[in-house]
């Protein structure tokens, strides 16, 4: 059955709800139930039914359902990492060499400390929320000492989470697009999405112009003037200003009496990032026909093994050696490592919950054939060359409007992989445009998670925060649309 028009109101008004109660969940919830009342001829039962066993339906997908499982034990696993003072150590270490770098000028120590604040937020790419919380509030004592503005703690914070997350996608992010993208019909998703990070434009600047912003000292905009307040005046902050603290937002309570540690953070992330390829090769191994060069077998392998289940064998392997790790310096007993498990799990239920709904609109778009009747309307106007910009933009507006880019990834991926297949564009072109406009939105909103942990993990207002960081997005956001343009017109 043709739906035509009604085809594309669940998605827009999972985007007006989005933007009207600037409740996310609430907004794919009510999307996902109006889809089934037009495709069940709007009758309220059977399409609340029909919703019910669409959303349990996500389950039938095997995939999907490792990436829901990987996002809870993601959060066991960082959970663990804290309680052994993992991170404590770590930081400690740059601690340490911070001290000689206040020997020498104190103009190369605000340098080094802003760069390791940065590399540490990148380093920690397994979820956006522990970078944040990790470089605001591990970070911030030094940064103070230094007389460093806590908006610029907060820039680095935000700028280093989100585009490290999605260009190293060996973690919830990348098990989260794979799924989109199998919705969508996509047979190899992982292959898809890596290479789609070459022309993932917008975190790559946002990265480029954070080192270049450190390393040669020229702040514009806002954060030139909150450089300029603190070296004056020694305010770390502007007068009036709400730092936005709170008790709620902080890293898990560490185990007390015990060394801090900075192998208990490292070997078990390690393990996790390293076994993830390793998966890829295991699971796609017998997918491919054999190559008379094992490193030409090992490359098809990759591209053919299940993404899903090689994040979830990484994370259940790394929770079990940081158990065993732990156990061995008497740091855990077994019935704290299952409380510690089901803590960890619990601290990530929303993000699980966000997948579960997105998944469930994505089938429910698919259903209703949104992405093909959106691409069809579009053909006679919308060129291949100007797509990537188009749903750049878009995606930008969503995620800007709403305050997450996984909500406007949910959305938008329904929407441009069609656009992409009957306009004849790169796919990988359109769904590098998909994430980077999902992570400049976001950037940019006030109501934004990201940001928001960011500003309080920095102790920083986070009205200021929101502030000083556009500008610079503001620039990355820019170039990278002109750059979409190029690349479609010019190839």
């Amino acid at each position: 059955m043709e739906y035509g028009f009604l085809s594309v109101i669940p998605p827009i008004i999972a985007i007006i709800l989005a933007l009207r109660t600037k409740q996310v969940y609430i907004a794919l919830l009510f999307g996902i139930w109006f889809s089934w009342l037009i495709i069940k001829g709007w009758h309220p039962l059977e399409g609340t039914l029909a919703m019910i066993e669409g959303m349990v339906n996500v389950f039938q997908s095997k995939g999907n359902t490792r990436t829901i499982i990987f996002s809870a034990l993601v959060g066991s696993l960082l959970v663990f990492i804290q309680y052994s003072r993992g991170v404590e150590g770590f930081i400690n270490i740059i601690n340490k060499r911070l001290v000689k770098l206040e020997a020498k000028k104190s103009g190369f120590a605000r340098v080094m400390v802003q760069i390791l604040a940065t590399i540490t937020g990148l380093l920690l790419f397994v979820e956006t929320s522990i970078s944040s919380l990790t470089v605001g509030t591990l970070y911030r004592p030094i940064f103070d000492k230094l007389k460093i503005p806590r908006e610029k703690l907060a820039y680095i914070a935000d700028s280093s989470s989100a585009p490290s997350s999605i260009l190293i996608p060996f973690n919830a992010w990348g098990a989260f697009i794979m799924g989109l993208l199998l919705t969508q019909g996509i047979d190899k998703p992982f292959s898809v999405m890596i290479a789609s990070i070459k022309y993932n434009f917008y975190p790559l600047l946002a990265i480029g112009i954070l080192f270049f912003i450190i390393l040669s000292k020229k702040d514009f905009g806002l954060m030139k003037k909150a450089e300029q307040r603190t070296k004056e005046t020694g305010l770390l902050m502007n007068e009036g200003s709400k730092p936005m603290v709170s008790d709620e937002v902080t890293s898990f309570p560490p185990k007390e009496g015990i060394p801090a540690r900075a192998y208990n953070m490292i070997v078990p992330l390690l393990v996790m990032v390293c076994m993830m390829p390793i998966n890829l090769i295991y699971t796609g191994w017998n997918n491919v026909e054999k190559y008379s060069s094992t490193f030409d077998h090992i490359k098809q392998a990759i591209g053919e093994g299940s993404g899903s289940s090689s994040v979830l064998y990484a994370v259940i392997t790394a929770i079990l050696v940081a158990i065993v790790m732990y156990f061995v310096q008497g740091i855990l007993k077994p019935k704290e490592a299952v409380n510690l498990t089901l803590k960890g799990i619990s601290e990530l239920m929303p993000l699980a919950l966000l997948m579960l709904l997105a998944f469930a609109i994505g089938d429910a778009c698919k259903a209703l054939d949104t992405g093909n009747y959106v691409a069809n309307i579009t053909e006679s106007w919308l060129s291949p060359e100007l797509l990537p910009a188009v749903v750049f933009v878009v995606s930008s507006f969503i995620a800007f409007s709403t305050g997450t880019s996984w909500g406007t990834f949910a959305i938008m991926m329904a929407i441009s992989v069609p656009m992409a297949n009957i306009h004849g564009a790169d796919i990988t072109i359109v769904v590098a445009a998909t994430l980077g406009g999902g992570i400049f939105g976001d950037h940019c909103s006030p109501i934004s998670d990201t940001s928001i942990i960011s500003s309080m993990a920095s102790a920083s207002d986070h009205i200021d925060h929101v502030k000083t960081q556009l500008p610079y997005a503001l620039f990355g956001g820019l170039i990278t649309t002109l750059l979409y343009l190029i690349i479609g017109f010019l190839g």
